[in-house]
């Protein structure tokens, strides 16, 4: 069995990580779809992001067509492709859907040195997707590069001090008739990968070795188990917190964990949800519900010692109960979140909606209750 780690530490010197380039923050999330005209819709519907800009034949591109959505500062691009025999990035795009159906293809990160940061991850060891490029138009020019990661995802690295447009050239802004209010959504909070059996440290040590990231918190198969399966997990984050990355392998048990569930509908590892944060979890799952999104639920039990275990919160715990939202306490604070079931026909990709009171961590206490909810689906599907 797994035990709880200390932090790790970068370099043959022992000294505590630092972050090999600075990071703002999530610059965008890309999705390489079937139909993204189609999943823009979906977004927009039942999340309420709303479309911004459009890249595809009209603006000259014709191998493919994206759709950026906002909401807060999330940004969501939504790619396909249009004809795969155009060009081989057009054909990767279709590889990718083939092999996983629709999935996060790039975390990308907001720096303020693209060439920087991307010689020096190259330099402790990075695998570099393509060298730092300039995509030039009347607003100015942007600096891109871009890093595998597990699987076929990969971090792209953008510099945009020097571009004033509404996201990068290439992309028209447009205005559409169709846009909803949004639902309070805010920032991207975290993304968890999904990786391999003996891979989470490997890519542990890659995020502390090449971008100078900590090991925030270790959670070993004790802490996420139940009867049937289990799994680990250790969240990296850089050093202003703004990226939080948690890396999960499936762990033994007696039967098949969520992490190989989602190993083998993924087609291999990949991203496997990502924690949206609100302000007002009430409101925002509220209206979630409203438009057709479903969440995971637990007992009614999981309430009945809620305030004994986490004590005083401000919310009322007869309407955490009705939306199925969780409650979980640290020493800064307590967060309430909650979890989409899977928002495609795979097992995959789902969303954490997750609103912090002042707690840095990850909801340990509600692991079983939502461990369970997960297994609950899996057998109903077949998959347990």
């Amino acid at each position: 069995m797994a035990t709880q780690t200390q932090p790790i530490v970068a370099g043959a010197t022992g000294a505590a990580p630092s972050d090999t380039f600075p990071i703002n923050g999530t610059d965008y999330i890309e999705f390489y779809v079937g139909n993204a005209r189609q999943a823009s819709h979906y977004y927009r519907a039942a999340f309420g992001f709303n479309l911004v800009a459009y890249r595809g034949p009209e603006t000259g591109a014709r191998d493919r067509a994206s759709y950026l959505l906002e909401q807060g500062k999330i940004r969501f691009v939504l790619t396909t492709p249009i004809r795969p025999d155009l060009s081989d990035e057009a054909r990767q795009i279709a590889d990718h859907i083939y092999r996983h159906g629709d999935g996060v293809r790039d975390l990308a990160l907001w720096v303020d040195d693209a060439r920087d940061a991307f010689a020096k991850a190259v330099e402790r060891g990075a695998t570099p997707v393509h060298e730092p490029r300039v995509a030039r138009d009347e607003d100015g020019e942007i600096v891109t590069a871009a890093i595998r990661i597990y699987g076929d995802t990969i971090h792209s690295i953008v510099e945009r001090r020097n571009y004033r447009g509404t996201f990068m050239p290439g992309f028209r802004a447009v205005r559409p008739h169709y846009n909803p209010p949004d639902v309070g959504l805010k920032y991207v909070d975290h993304c968890v990968g999904n990786v391999e059996l003996g891979k989470m440290n490997y890519w542990v040590d890659f995020y502390a070795r090449v971008m100078g990231f900590r090991n925030l918190l270790t959670f070993d198969d004790k802490d996420i188990s139940t009867e049937y399966s289990s799994l680990m997990s250790k969240v990296m984050a850089n050093g202003n917190d703004r990226i939080k990355f948690p890396i999960n392998e499936p762990a033994a048990g007696k039967k098949k964990s969520q992490i190989d569930e989602y190993l083998d509908f993924y087609g291999g590892p990949g991203v496997q949800h990502m924690a949206l944060a609100t302000d007002d979890i009430l409101r925002t799952v509220t209206t979630l519900r409203d438009r057709g999104v479903e969440f995971l639920s637990v007992p009614n039990t999981y309430y009945d010692e809620l305030q004994g275990r986490v004590g005083k919160i401000d919310e009322p715990v007869g309407e955490l109960q009705k939306l199925g939202i969780l409650v979980d306490r640290d020493p800064d604070g307590y967060l309430l979140q909650i979890f989409t079931k899977p928002v495609e026909d795979r097992p995959t990709v789902f969303y954490e909606i997750i609103q912090r009171k002042g707690a840095k961590s990850f909801g340990k206490g509600n692991f079983r209750a939502l461990f369970e909810s997960i297994e609950r689906e899996q057998a109903l599907r077949g998959n347990l």
